[in-house]
């Protein structure tokens, strides 16, 4: 590839690149891990990069797990990280009802355990999780009894999403003052060997639907993920590198918020796919064409360990 976009991370640019920085934010799956597997020499990248003074943060739009599960995941693959250097959505979408929306009143959640944990840790009460099975028929169900405390619909990731879940997350957002947060909008969950099951964007898309309504997303492409672990950590956005192996979230989110990318080729994009976006000429697919890429980030290490 030509000019200064999507130029291949390799030789001396790569101690160039990483002398520009300060700070450097990983995804996760596909980029440190997959599945549960360590991508081979990216404890070592990390332990490096911390040891040489960089700040290194951890984002990802699972919100299945919290911070503290993401943590104690990355030590039993070899990773030394503090709870607090993990940004999921779980923490994030709780973070963003209580800072940005000041919520006073509950929440109804299509959402996981962590979810609940996440939101019950800043004080947000919340109500869903779990199963809601089905009774009677459409007239008792655009009449379900609906907390009248509830002020927020927030969509993550629900493996016991169902119809009456749908119809009572449209009923509390027919009510106008009530806010309606998701996620993100990842349609698929890349799975090992190729395989995938629905994301979290195909149950918002659903919601959004039934409610006729747009809801806000606090995940990746979305600034606000970055807000706040810059807000937390005082990084400056000039001196940061986003790494990431999706065009769409980890690449879009580091144009959106200006700094530099990389693209690691473990994941789900491809160098065709960024190549693609770039020869399109169209202004919205620039923003998914990183700034470099590579095939590993232990690719790195021979500029750290030098």
């Amino acid at each position: 590839m030509s000019g200064s976009k999507c130029t291949r991370l390799s030789g001396p640019l790569v101690k160039q690149v990483l002398d520009s920085v300060d700070s450097i934010l990983f995804d996760c799956d596909g980029v440190i891990w997959r599945g549960d597997q360590a991508i081979p020499g990216a404890a070592q990248v990390i332990h490096l990069l911390k040891e040489s003074g960089k700040k290194v943060l951890f984002l990802t739009n699972n919100s299945s797990k919290t911070r503290k599960m993401y943590a104690d995941k990355m030590s039993r693959l070899g990773f030394n990280v503090r709870e607090d250097e993990v940004f999921g959505t779980a923490y994030c979408s709780a973070m963003y009802l209580k800072t940005v929306c000041k919520l006073e009143g509950k929440v109804y959640l299509l959402g996981s355990n962590a979810m609940r944990e996440e939101m019950e840790a800043v004080g947000i009460q919340q109500i869903g999780v779990g199963p809601d099975h089905i009774s009677g028929g459409p007239s008792d169900w655009a009449n379900v009894p609906l907390d009248p405390e509830v002020k927020a619909v927030v969509v993550g990731f629900d493996e016991h999403f169902s119809y009456m879940k749908l119809n009572r997350a449209m009923q509390y957002l027919t009510q106008q003052d009530c806010l309606f947060v998701g996620t993100n909008r990842d349609t698929r969950l890349p799975l090992e060997g190729g395989k995938a099951v629905p994301g979290t964007g195909c149950l918002l898309l659903a919601v959004e639907a039934a409610a006729q309504r747009q809801a806000q997303t606090v995940g990746k492409p979305n600034r606000f993920m970055f807000e706040c672990l810059a807000s937390k950590f005082g990084v400056d956005y000039k001196r940061c590198l986003m790494v990431g192996d999706r065009l769409d979230t980890d690449i879009l989110l580091g144009s959106n918020c200006g700094l530099k990318t990389l693209l690691t080729l473990t994941g789900v994009s491809t160098v065709a796919d960024a190549e693609a976006h770039l020869k399109s000429g169209c202004v919205e697919r620039q923003g998914m064409v990183p700034d470099y890429y590579m095939e590993s980030i232990a690719d790195l290490l021979p500029a750290l360990q030098g």
